[in-house]
C-alpha cells in the first residue's frame, strides 16, 4: 500500500455517521491503525488542518491525529490521541475562532477551557497524559468532542448554527 499519496474522503456536517458516539479503541485494533494513520496524516495535510477525528473518515474508533505547528520551517509534532479521557480542565475560558475539516470553509467563535489534561494511549498501547493549553489544548478539545459526535457548530447560537448549516448544505448542492 503506497500511504505517500492516498488519502480518505472527509465527510460532512450532514452525515449522520459524525454524529454517533465512536467505540473504545481495544489493543487488537492497534495494528489496523498503525496502517491507517499515515493515511489520516496525509488526509489532513491535503486537507490544510491540524487535526482529524477517526469518525470524520467514516472510522467509529475513539482516536484522532493532529500536528498544530504552524509552518513546516516549525518542528512538526505529530500526534496520535487514542481513547482520549479529559480529566482535568481549568475555570478560565477563552475564545477562539475554530473551523472544521467537515464543515467546510466555516468558522465561529467557540467558548472553551483555557487548558486541559488529558489521560489517553498512544499508537504502541502506552498510557501517557498530556497538559495542554493554547492551539494545542484547543485542538485536543475540538477532536475529542468529534469521537462524542459533536460539532464545533454546537457550542454556537442556534442562529449562527442554521446560518453555518444553510451555508455547507448550499454548497454541498452546488458541489454535485
Amino acid at each position: 500500500m503506497n500511504t505517500q499519496l492516498e488519502t480518505l474522503p472527509i465527510l460532512i456536517a450532514t452525515d449522520p455517521a459524525l454524529r454517533k458516539k465512536a467505540r473504545l479503541v481495544e489493543q487488537k485494533d492497534l495494528e489496523e491503525l498503525k496502517k491507517i494513520v499515515p493515511v489520516m496524516f496525509n488526509t489532513m495535510y491535503e486537507a490544510a488542518g491540524i487535526g482529524l477525528a477517526a469518525p470524520q473518515v467514516g472510522i467509529g474508533l475513539r482516536f484522532f491525529i493532529m500536528d498544530v505547528s504552524k509552518s513546516e520551517e516549525e518542528t512538526s509534532e505529530k500526534y496520535v490521541i487514542i481513547n482520549p479521557e479529559i480529566i482535568e480542565e481549568s475555570e478560565e475560558c477563552s475564545e477562539y475562532k475554530e473551523g472544521c475539516l467537515s464543515v467546510p470553509d466555516q468558522s465561529s467563535e467557540v467558548i472553551r477551557p483555557e487548558k486541559i489534561k488529558i489521560r489517553y494511549i498512544d499508537l504502541d498501547g502506552v498510557s501517557r497524559e498530556l497538559e495542554a493549553d493554547g492551539l494545542l489544548g484547543r485542538c485536543i478539545q475540538h477532536e475529542t468532542d468529534h469521537l462524542d459526535g459533536i460539532l464545533f457548530i454546537d457550542h454556537i447560537s442556534s442562529l449562527k448554527r442554521n446560518i453555518i448549516m444553510r451555508k455547507v448544505i448550499k454548497e454541498q448542492k452546488r458541489s454535485r
